[in-house]
């Protein structure tokens, strides 16, 4: 058994096959946690998870969702150019809270911080000020109903890191898609959370080191499908079977089988979503 804990069957890139594509993922054994990304995804990966024993959900606002913008998400290796257009979505505090109280949500996310996106004329202060804010309530709101919180972060882990010390998760939760060193990695795994490694580490020997460092009690596997198709289906639409390639990976750079990645990596998903 394998558990994707970030997966978006709720994007517009399974819009006409969501439901194929989770039920072959659940007849292959993978477990899936559907992230939203604003409330509208949010709810429709509850409405998917209500219909399908195995599926789970984090609702919350990733935080390019906060202000109205139009960028493009291109990796050479992909088919295509992916454009991406997020409307400067307004925290509502009781409609999130009212889905997080729904027992198929396991966590809040995927919220956080990034940098990555600013333009030139961007008032850059003011946006990352607002980031950190609705990211505050998220933390409390994961406080509030006792869940922990699933992460985004993106050229900002010194904020992120100062702002999860100060303002603890009680459940803790995942730094996602962790493209940091062992050394950055090592202190949010003293704080109490879990690294989330998905494709990119198939796609060199960039991150052989940080696989070797971190043990396998303080990560999880996850896709964050539609995109970081692993090696070696790098090319096609990302799914959460492929999580397995995230797998093989780990335990060829680790030395050790397949099998104990699966099984480790499977008990700190269900330990941390309650799964």
């Amino acid at each position: 058994m394998l558990i994707d804990t970030h997966a978006h069957l709720n994007f517009s890139a399974y819009k006409n096959d969501a439901y194929e594509v989770i039920k072959k993922t659940l007849e292959e054994g993978v477990f899936v946690i559907n992230v939203g990304s604003q409330y509208s995804t949010s709810v429709r990966a509850l409405e998917y998870a209500k219909k399908h024993d195995g599926l789970y959900v984090a609702v919350g606002i990733h935080p390019l969702h906060l202000q109205a913008q139009k960028f493009s998400y291109h990796d050479p290796d992909e088919i295509e150019e992916v454009e991406i257009e997020t409307a400067g979505e307004i925290f509502q505090k009781e409609k999130y809270l009212e889905l997080a109280k729904n027992p198929k949500v396991v966590a809040i996310g995927e919220v956080g911080l990034d940098y990555h996106h600013f333009e030139t004329e961007d008032d850059i202060e003011k946006l990352k000020s607002k980031q950190r804010e609705i990211f505050l309530e998220f933390i409390k709101l994961a406080n509030v109903v006792k869940k922990p919180i699933m992460i985004h972060c993106w050229d900002a882990y010194d904020d992120l890191y100062e702002m999860l010390e100060k303002n603890p998760v009680e459940k803790r939760g995942v730094i996602h898609s962790f493209v940091g060193s062992f050394k950055t990695a090592k202190k949010f795994i003293e704080l109490g959370y879990l690294i989330g490694l998905n494709g990119i580490v198939t796609y060199g020997i960039s991150y052989d080191k940080l696989i070797r460092e971190v043990d396998l009690k303080d990560m999880v596997l996850e896709t964050d499908c539609p995109y970081l198709t692993p090696v070696p289906k790098k090319g096609e639409r990302n799914e959460p079977i492929y999580v397995k390639y995230v797998a093989k990976k780990i335990a060829e750079v680790k030395g050790i089988s397949v099998e104990e990645v699966e099984k480790v990596t499977t008990e700190n998903a269900k330990k941390l979503f309650g799964i």
